[in-house]
């Protein structure tokens, strides 16, 4: 409007059209990443807040973007020197990349206000001050939850490559979002080790997309004269190595018998145990937000990732934290809602339903801390047994 342009261009929601054919469009990158493979002709792309791209949305975009002379733009303030963005354009950038450094000092019309704010966070807080006025990348955020148990997990070369096992089962352990994430984490126990083969997440999907991801093939969920029908389609390359796996149990939270992303009532435990033909889901019992944090950083010791296949829930882990309270000298008891709380909730339920698969393991009669749907058992029976708030494992 400023420029005197409004005549020329069409500014709609979601994108700008101009009477000669150009557009300028909007995306979410982790919400819309599916979409954008469809995009062709892009001659510019510039991604803002470039430090929270993950690789797998990067391995998407770039291929996309492939018109001869096209461009994309990143800008971003560093966070970790692990995050994808930081190590593909900075440490490592492509040989035809152009990269500039841009700070407080270029820029010509820095007010005295933020030059006293600069030199007296210089003073007061010397890590802050590289990170928020230099440019550096964080070591660790204040206030983060699993900074030790991750600080010792790196040290103990924990992080590493965890190869699939096939004489061993493969456990799931689910947070389903309604209208937010669904995070997924893939893992195997042995001897007392957790070995986490990768993780996943996706913002608004289906139970069939999840399915998909599980089975490593296209799966349909329906419901047809109130019956749930689940239709298996074609293998999907990219997943290829989710054939192999000899599913045990899929960990659902607690919640899952409430939420339902299906119409006509039919529960995600019911769909899914149709969709996935397993014996068996698993039901994590509520021992509260707190308990299930603490369950997380004892069982942290027992807990190897596989580097390449946990890193974007590695990432999650690394900044799931609390924030400070208003008077600025304790955190807050609940933990920030973010992207990387699904990760961390989903994280949460595998040490509680591995801490159940432990106790089961020391007693002849199967405790009650963990409850199995079974095909022939009914919903209402399922949750009668499921343990109550009170109970703890």
């Amino acid at each position: 409007m400023s420029l005197g342009l409004h005549q020329f261009y069409d500014i709609q929601a979601t994108a700008i059209k101009g009477l000669n054919g150009t557009e300028f469009a909007y995306e979410g990158l982790r919400q819309n990443i599916s979409r954008i493979k469809s995009y062709e002709g892009v001659d510019r792309v510039w991604v803002e807040e470039g430090q929270t791209v993950s690789k797998s949305s990067w391995d998407v975009l770039i291929p996309t973007i492939r018109k001869d002379s096209s461009e994309i733009w990143v800008t971003f303030n560093p966070e970790f020197e692990d995050d994808e963005s930081y190590s593909r354009f900075i440490q490592r950038p492509p040989k035809d990349a152009a990269v500039v450094e841009i700070n407080w000092r270029d820029n010509p019309w820095f007010p005295q206000v933020l030059e006293e704010e600069r030199e007296y966070t210089k003073l007061r807080d010397p890590d802050s001050y590289d990170h928020i006025w230099e440019g550096k990348c964080r070591q660790w955020l204040q206030g983060a939850i699993y900074a030790t148990q991750l600080r010792q997990a790196y040290a103990d070369n924990r992080v590493t490559s965890v190869p699939y096992d096939d004489a061993l089962p493969v456990y799931t352990a689910w947070d389903l979002g309604h209208t937010d994430d669904t995070a997924i984490w893939w893992f195997q126990v042995t001897h007392g080790e957790i070995h986490i083969l990768e993780c996943y997440a996706s913002n608004g999907g289906t139970l069939s997309e999840y399915a998909t991801q599980v089975l490593g093939r296209r799966v349909e969920i329906d419901l047809v004269q109130d019956e749930i029908v689940s239709r298996l389609g074609q293998w999907i390359p990219e997943l290829s190595h989710r054939r192999k796996y000899k599913y045990k149990l899929h960990w659902l939270p607690h919640d899952a018998r409430a939420k339902t992303l299906a119409a006509k009532g039919k529960s995600i435990i019911e769909q899914l145990a149709t969709a996935l033909g397993m014996s068996n889901v698993g039901i994590v019992p509520d021992i509260g937000l707190e308990d299930g944090i603490q369950a997380a950083i004892m069982t942290f010791p027992r807990i190897w990732f596989d580097k390449v296949g946990c890193d974007d829930g590695l990432k999650a882990l690394r900044r799931y934290q609390r924030k400070m309270q208003e008077d600025d000298r304790s955190l807050r008891a609940k933990p920030l809602h973010d992207w990387t709380s699904h990760y961390a909730d989903a994280f949460r339920y595998l040490a509680v339903a591995w801490r159940g698969l432990e106790i089961d393991k020391k007693v002849e009669e199967p405790v009650r801390s963990i409850s199995v749907f079974h095909n022939t058992a009914t919903l209402n029976d399922m949750w009668d047994t499921a343990p109550k708030p009170s109970q703890r494992i």
